[in-house]
């Protein structure tokens, strides 16, 4: 299992909006969004059904981004560290 960098505030992401250029906001991990419960549960265990293949395997956190301007939502996958 993997540490994010980005869950745990060692580093920050800057990510530009493909249609707009403006700098998106990053609003947390994609699998707090599933229900009221999900920010509690086990991560590598949430990663078994997020929809993303091998998220799990290939150790990434996948973030949701999203441009306050053109309304734009993107999932990043943040390379996790080996701690």
């Amino acid at each position: 299992m993997g540490m994010c960098p980005l869950c745990n505030g060692i580093q920050s992401v800057s990510v530009t909006c493909e249609t707009c250029n403006t700098v998106m906001d990053e609003k947390g991990r994609l699998m707090d969004y599933f229900d009221d419960y999900s920010a509690y549960l086990d991560i590598d265990g949430m990663k078994l059904f997020d929809g993303i293949e091998n998220d799990q395997q290939r150790q990434l956190c996948p973030h949701v981004f999203y441009c306050s301007n053109c309304q734009l939502e993107k999932t990043i996958l943040i390379e996790e560290e080996a701690h």
